[in-house]
């Protein structure tokens, strides 16, 4: 049973039109390379897909460029001239718009402003009125949100004060509150001492420190000497 001729027209359904060409797109690049092997030519297949991905075969120990330039050689056609041409105009373009850029720049640093009319003049001036309101406004900006910034973070130290100045008034309230006897070595006691404002102390005890009898000395505010007697300020 033979296979039906298809009709060649475009394909509508865009899965068989991508599994169409992928398949000739194989086999024509094979029959290529047999080409190439079989007769020793030189030969190379450009294509694109219709999402304009390229696919293309060249014979081995070959280049596209090499082929091209056999084809400009062979036909007298110079396909790099039109090519350079369109890459000197881009770079015409390139160097007006830079020196554009570049005056403008310098006419609003106040110089290169002799070949400027009044008119000229005026609306430069406006551009660049319009420029220091945003530049300002974007400044007040950051200004208020470092205030708000520094405001949050004051409250949060203020609350963090509170807090522990609330828990050392209820500890020193507590008659069983007070400094815990392991046998005379006392490493470390908190204090709270009210002098010019509320301050929290850590108060570190030596080791090997002869035993302290009189606890309540301590919270009445007696003083240790100071070879016995580290203090750290923890919150002021």
């Amino acid at each position: 049973m033979t296979r039906g001729k298809i009709q060649i027209k475009r394909i509508e359904n865009q899965t068989n039109r991508q599994v169409t060409y992928s398949k000739r797109r194989n086999g024509l690049f094979k029959k290529a390379h047999e080409l190439s092997i079989l007769c020793d030519a030189r030969v190379s297949v450009i294509m694109f897909s219709s999402s304009n991905k390229l696919h293309e075969y060249t014979s081995p120990n070959t280049s596209t460029k090499e082929i091209i330039d056999m084809y400009q050689k062979a036909s007298g056609v110079d396909i790099w001239a039109s090519h350079y041409e369109r890459m000197q105009e881009t770079k015409k373009q390139h160097l007006e718009t830079n020196r554009n850029l570049r005056k403008q720049i310098k006419q609003r640093l106040g110089e290169c402003l002799d070949e400027l009319e009044i008119n000229d003049l005026r609306r430069l001036e406006e551009e660049m009125e319009n420029t220091t309101n945003l530049v300002r406004t974007k400044k007040f900006k950051s200004i208020g949100s470092q205030i708000e910034n520094t405001k949050k973070k004051n409250k949060s130290q203020e609350d963090i004060q509170k807090n522990l100045i609330h828990e050392l008034e209820l500890r020193a309230e507590d008659p069983h509150y007070g400094l815990v006897d392991n046998g005379g070595d006392y490493e470390s006691v908190l204090g709270y001492h009210q002098i010019e404002g509320s301050r929290a102390y850590a108060l570190h005890f030596h080791q090997n420190h002869h035993h302290y009898h009189n606890h309540s000395s301590l919270h009445d505010g007696a003083s240790a000497s100071a070879s016995d007697l580290i203090t750290f300020h923890l919150l002021e």
